[in-house]
């Protein structure tokens, strides 16, 4: 597995390792111990799968403590651009982003780490999305910030009047209206 990391400590680019042949492909899309290599060490307890079409843009979304989350995300067929915000407290990097395109084609993993906001905006006609969370959904920690806030700089590379949102994404606050996240270990 090729790991690339980003200009955010913590956030990683996976590219796992693909064997092929005239039957198809096979890699591994988890293995706990050579994810722990690369400095990935979580128990994941949930496995999510979303289907979405060209336009669809969900996020940006985090839980609050203690239901916070860690995830492993993938996308299975189609594209779509990935986005992670640092909302750590203190970070040197708060508020910056990483955005990467993650396909079905490319096979390329992002682990991001608690203390982020997520969200990803469907580039292909349709994406089947696949993530890992480390901590179970729920709903009364679940918190969100305006996915095109000027103040995050964010280029979805999908025109403002294509956009597919939920009335909820639509109505989250602006990242400077938000309470930094703490660890609370």
């Amino acid at each position: 597995m090729n790991v690339i990391r980003t200009d955010i400590e913590g956030v990683l680019i996976l590219e796992p390792k693909i064997f092929g042949d005239a039957r198809g492909y096979f890699f591994e899309s988890w293995n706990e111990s050579a994810y722990a290599a690369a400095g990935i060490h979580c128990r994941f307890v949930q496995d999510n799968e979303s289907k979405s079409r060209f336009g669809v843009l969900r996020g940006l979304h985090w839980q609050a403590a203690p239901h916070t989350q860690a995830k492993l995300v993938r996308v299975l067929a189609g594209a779509v651009l990935d986005v992670a915000v640092d909302i750590r407290k203190g970070s040197p990097t708060y508020g910056k982003h990483v955005a990467v395109e993650l396909s079905g084609e490319n096979k390329r993993q992002l682990f991001i780490p608690r203390g982020f906001a997520h969200g990803f905006a469907v580039l292909s006609d349709e994406a089947v999305f696949a993530y890992k969370c480390d901590n179970a959904y729920a709903p009364s920690s679940e918190r969100g910030i305006r996915f095109d806030d000027p103040a995050l700089g964010i280029d979805w590379r999908v025109d403002p009047g294509e956009w597919i949102l939920s009335e909820k994404d639509a109505r989250n606050p602006l990242f400077s209206e938000i309470a930094p996240w703490e660890d609370a270990k």
